[in-house]
């Protein structure tokens, strides 16, 4: 992997690991420092409901998300589920209590205390059926056709290489698996300040790509019938302090497809 690739990498791995011991919110933007109650606001504006976040242990929603991938799976009992990026559990301890006792959840992140914080919020639920990974989703620590399900929130942004995340993903499914992401993408091209600033890069806004490229590279890595399900603009404004000439380029989509 060239430099650039690893100094992103390393730069997101710091930022999140910022965010677990700092305890901020909205993807470790250093403006954003709020608390509980701040990460449940976020979490509303972009669709959960207070049932899902009452649902699991406090401290595994850190209001990272753009978006509800749980809800949109349509998980069902006994599915295996493979959650990129999984942060500090939320998404992936929703998805356990989805599956039963006959599923099973694995979440993947590259950030050791990211994993750390995801085991303790396990245990303090008490849920059996989960299990954390520490790997980067571009070189998934998951067998060839193991799981059912693949699901991710504002985090295939963040990687330099999203070619190789889809291609992982299409590994790791089973044929007839389904991939459902909610992820940041652009409807035009980010404002250079943005584009190049570190904190925006963590913050999910510069990593993101125009909305073709990124379905493109869903398609080419050999999913079938992928499809935008969900759409609508991003509140960066409530989100990123500083950041707010990119809220017409930024868009949420959820995006679903298929391993043929």
């Amino acid at each position: 992997m060239d430099k650039r690739k690893e100094e992103i990498k390393k730069t997101v791995r710091e930022g999140y690991a910022k965010a677990i011991t700092k305890k901020t919110s909205c993807c470790s933007v250093s403006s954003c420092c709020g608390g509980t109650d701040q990460a449940k606001d976020v979490s509303r504006k972009v669709g959960y409901s207070d049932p899902e976040m009452n649902a699991v242990p406090e401290g595994a929603n850190l209001g990272f998300g753009c978006g509800n991938p749980v809800a949109l799976a349509s998980l069902k009992e006994g599915d295996i589920v493979l959650d990129l990026g999984s942060g500090a559990g939320f998404d992936a301890l929703l998805a356990a209590k989805k599956v039963g006792s006959s599923g099973r959840v694995i979440g993947v992140d590259m950030t050791p205390e990211m994993v750390e914080r995801a085991e303790a919020n396990a245990e303090k639920g008490g849920y059996s059926n989960v299990e954390f990974r520490l790997g980067e989703i571009e070189n998934l620590p998951v067998a060839d056709d193991s799981v059912d399900v693949i699901i991710s929130n504002c985090v295939i942004n963040l990687s330099p290489d999203k070619k190789a995340v889809f291609k992982e993903a299409y590994r790791a499914l089973r044929p007839g698996g389904r991939m459902m992401v909610s992820d940041l993408v652009l409807a035009k091209d980010l404002p250079k300040a943005i584009k190049d600033s570190v904190e925006a890069y963590v913050g999910c806004l510069a990593g993101a790509i125009r909305k073709g490229e990124y379905l493109d590279l869903i398609a080419i890595a050999g999913f079938r019938d992928v499809e935008v399900v969900g759409e609508s603009s991003y509140p960066v404004d409530a989100v990123f302090e500083g950041f707010e000439s990119a809220a017409d380029a930024i868009v949420s989509v959820k995006v679903s497809a298929w391993k043929k």
